[in-house]
């Protein structure tokens, strides 16, 4: 059973990472790199690392994510090409 569930989260942590490269919209892109590194936090637990589980949900979900969107929110939101 803890097989499937960790083959389940990590294709979850490939369409995550697939879905931020291929935003155009930077705040999308933001919420799925959150997305991104809840997954991966799971995937730490799955592993028996609850305690980088709990560092990368509170540094990679959380700050990363308010970090990221402060920025964009002072640029442009959207992908700027020449």
């Amino acid at each position: 059973m803890i097989d499937i569930i960790q083959i389940l989260v990590l294709i979850g942590i490939i369409a995550t990472a697939i879905m931020v490269v291929l935003q155009k919209d930077l705040i999308s892109a933001a919420i799925a790199f959150a997305g991104f590194s809840f997954l991966l936090s799971a995937e730490f637990y799955i592993l028996q690392a609850p305690d980088v589980a709990i560092a990368e949900a509170a540094v990679g979900a959380g700050l990363s994510t308010a970090i990221y969107i402060i920025a964009i929110r002072a640029t442009h939101q959207t992908e700027v090409t020449e």
